[in-house]
């Protein structure tokens, strides 16, 4: 009816927004086949196959544990959330105690410790688990299998928000946040909203915004913004107004710069002092958060207001230092 032609690997780069390497590996496990590689790449897929089974396990147990957890339901239903942008994102919960994960999963002590869901214990001792009393977010990869979570602790603990260790599976500087869950809208609006936390992706998609991620515990980098750019040509970095969302903001400036291109524009939405997109939603709802996007600042324009925060512009020399200032970093921009 729309025109599209192609064969099955086409229509899932497509319609699932997969990469060409992933759509193959997709239809090969469909029908029982085995993509041939190299021995080397062979080795990684063989070893990686029960720790993506294990942490399949893992969210299970933890979403067991949520129907069973009142404090945690409490904290999700506060938090403005529902039964099914729970379910969707699938969060869970961790239970207290040392050894719950390895009761409910025995025979797996060797892949929760690989995978970082459990602590080798000092001088020999008995390993224990990573995340006690939290609500947990699994974090997963563009094919949507789980590679990590995220727990926010319940209590006053610290630290608030605790992400998996760097494992075989998981680099946190490569992955982003609800990206799987995001794609099909992100791919109908052309946008991505980039924010600062799992709760802002989870609240935003509960008010309708089902195009937002999020970075994992680290600034913005080079390639998330590659990654993103490779699903959809518009990208909108969304930070707090505050100096850190500034300094975040700047980090983020000097990573996309590079991987501009023809077809591909970003922009910078700066919030209210004091408000997030948690916030912002849960008062305004996604239509008061769409019509702050009214006022996002393109990347270019961003820049010169970066660089001319200390700079008197109005004379000719402030406006001859501004230049040296930009030249550098415009000549990062890829020509075209």
């Amino acid at each position: 009816g729309c025109g599209a032609n192609g064969n099955a690997i086409g229509f899932l780069m497509e319609y699932e927004n997969m990469h060409f390497v992933d759509a193959v590996e997709a239809l090969a496990e469909s029908v029982g086949l085995e993509v041939p590689r190299d021995e080397q790449a062979a080795r990684q897929r063989d070893e990686s196959r029960p720790l993506y089974a294990t942490l399949e396990k893992v969210q299970l147990f933890y979403r067991r544990s949520l129907q069973d957890a009142p404090a945690a339901i409490d904290y999700l239903k506060r938090r403005g959330l529902d039964g099914d942008t729970v379910k969707r994102f699938g969060i869970g919960y961790a239970p207290e105690g040392w050894d719950a994960l390895q009761s409910a999963l025995p025979g797996e002590e060797a892949n929760l410790l690989t995978t970082g869901m459990l602590v080798p214990g000092k001088d020999g001792g008995r390993p224990y688990q990573r995340f006690r009393d939290r609500v947990m977010f699994p974090i997963t990869d563009r094919r949507g299998r789980v590679i990590a979570f995220g727990g926010r602790v319940l209590g006053d603990a610290e630290p608030k928000y605790l992400n998996s260790p760097e494992t075989p599976l998981f680099h946190k500087g490569r992955e982003l946040y609800g990206l799987y869950e995001a794609r099909r809208a992100a791919q109908e609006s052309g946008t991505v909203i980039v924010v600062e936390g799992y709760m802002d992706v989870v609240a935003l998609a509960h008010h309708g915004v089902e195009n937002a991620v999020a970075t994992l515990g680290t600034a913005a980098n080079r390639e998330h913004s590659e990654i993103l750019f490779r699903t959809v040509p518009n990208l909108v970095f969304c930070f707090d107004g505050d100096r850190a969302g500034r300094a975040a903001a700047a980090r983020a400036l000097l990573a996309t710069l590079p991987v501009l291109q023809d077809g591909r524009d970003a922009h910078f939405l700066f919030l209210p002092d004091g408000e997030d997109p948690d916030s912002i939603v849960r008062t305004r709802g996604g239509d008061g958060l769409r019509a702050l996007l009214a006022a996002k600042v393109p990347i270019i324009d961003f820049l010169y207001q970066h660089l001319a925060e200390d700079i008197d512009t109005s004379g000719i020399g402030g406006k001859a230092q501004l230049a040296e200032r930009a030249k550098p970093l415009l000549g990062t921009i890829p020509r075209g």
